[in-house]
């Protein structure tokens, strides 16, 4: 069979490495590259299932299919718990085994490729982005790079438009242990109140008279990932009621839902508004702003802080120099 496999695979154009005993099959896979591994649950020495463990224990990134006896399916549905990709149940059709493994490989080439997406995105919000030696900035420095480990506690910007605050909240993200995770950013006052409540929250089919189908709201969509509440100051009042419940209850319900739905998300949320006041003429409730105030972080104007006038001049200047390279006639 292993050698009819090997035959078969290699005139669809794969480069085939076959071994007869888990140890031999496990050497050769430390010894190459190998993009996936073919292996059956029952093996002399060590078996199917401890190569598989160890594949798993040694974090290699590689796609297992089993290959199991019929009558032994539910120890193949175990591994797939384990971490194996697929299982195939012998006796099989060639085409079958091939389709599955032609799958497997487009999958994992899909991970590589949107892990090496998430790299680059990781080095252009790295920490040297954040440009200025003021005193100021060396602590906002400082603070980033502490919160930035922590991966729950939810964080509050505050500071004047174009001090940088979306740049910092990415900047957390890509350095945290989410950064493999989705990033969403909504601004609260550039969407109509009916409308950001559906894109925040989603809304169930029938909900509305266009809502033909189930939509997933931004929270559900970042779920295990960071979602930037931009402008949250200006968040309508009953949206702030469903926000304060989703961080107390790590629930929500979407729109015309009744069930509730969880989510693990760190939530970041920007103003450049004085919640304080706002709290005071009772228009932010101050039982969110409380909650949202966890760790709070004041991004100072350029008039505050001089001294980086001239770094960030000289960036700027870097970087369109790149982007618009001068032309000679």
């Amino acid at each position: 069979i292993r050698w009819s496999i090997q035959q078969e695979l290699r005139k669809s154009g794969y480069e085939v490495l076959t071994a007869e005993t888990g140890e031999i099959g496990w050497n050769l896979l430390i010894g190459n590259e190998i993009d996936l591994v073919l292996v059956d649950i029952r093996l002399p020495g060590i078996g199917g299932i401890d190569v598989l463990k160890r594949i798993k224990t040694q974090n290699l990134n590689i796609p297992v299919i089993m290959i199991t006896a019929y009558g032994d399916t539910s120890t193949a549905v175990q591994t797939i718990k384990l971490g194996a990709y697929d299982y195939i149940v012998k006796p099989f059709e060639i085409e079958e085994l091939k389709n599955t493994v032609a799958k497997s490989l487009e999958t994992a080439n899909l991970k590589k490729e949107i892990n090496a997406v998430r790299s680059q995105q990781r080095k252009k919000y790295e920490f040297d982005l954040i440009i200025g030696v003021s005193s100021a900035m060396h602590t906002l420095k400082e603070t980033i790079a502490k919160i930035a480990n922590t991966d729950t506690t939810t964080i509050l910007l505050q500071g004047e438009s174009g001090t940088g605050k979306d740049l910092i909240a990415k900047i957390i993200h890509y350095n945290s242990p989410r950064a493999n995770e989705h990033f969403m950013e909504i601004g609260c006052a550039s969407i109509p109140e009916h409308l950001l409540e559906s894109e925040l929250f989603g809304y169930e089919k029938g909900a509305f008279t266009d809502a033909k189908l189930q939509k997933k709201g931004l929270f559900e969509l970042s779920d295990g990932g960071t979602i930037f509440l931009n402008e949250i100051g200006h968040m309508p009042g009953n949206l702030q009621v469903k926000l304060l419940r989703l961080i107390e209850d790590k629930t929500f319900k979407r729109l015309g839902g009744t069930q509730d739905t969880s989510v693990n998300v760190r939530i970041i949320a920007a103003t450049n508004k004085n919640l304080t006041e706002a709290v005071a003429q009772n228009e932010f409730r101050e039982d969110l702003y409380y909650r949202l105030n966890v760790i709070s972080l004041f991004l100072p104007p350029l008039r505050r802080r001089a001294d980086d006038i001239f770094l960030l001049t000289n960036h700027f200047l870097q970087r369109y120099c790149q982007e618009f390279p001068l032309v000679r006639l």
